[in-house]
């Protein structure tokens, strides 16, 4: 398991990933802004070089607020692991973020669960 946390404002952002049978789960906490991009694609997909995990799974049950940095790294990850024959789950976004996801359509081409489990599911 590993943390990121955003070292000036750690009560604002964290990102923990986990393995679960075979799939990254990335559960964050705080709001996706901006500042915080960096430490969300470095919690989704590995440096350069390494090759991406085939499944990601990210728990946004703890994220009341995302602008369209969330989305665009979203977007950058879901290619990542889409040109390896895997896929980028979304599970429990809060209503606000959900409606940012279906605002601009990232739920078209990224599966968006109302629960982690389901997202897990095969």
């Amino acid at each position: 398991m590993s943390d990121i946390e955003q070292a000036d404002r750690p009560d604002r952002f964290s990102a923990v990933h986990r393995m679960v049978d075979g799939v990254r789960v990335v559960t964050v906490h705080g709001e996706i802004d901006h500042d915080v991009k960096e430490l969300l694609s470095a919690a989704l997909l590995p440096g350069y070089g390494a090759a991406p995990p085939s499944r990601i799974v990210v728990d946004l049950s703890g994220v009341p607020f995302m602008d369209s940095s969330g989305i665009n790294v979203f977007v950058t990850a879901h290619q990542a692991v889409s040109s390896a024959d895997g896929w980028l789950r979304i599970a429990a976004a809060q209503k606000p973020v959900l409606h940012v996801l279906q605002l601009v359509g990232i739920d078209a081409f990224i599966i968006c669960h109302p629960t982690l489990e389901q997202a897990l599911a095969p």
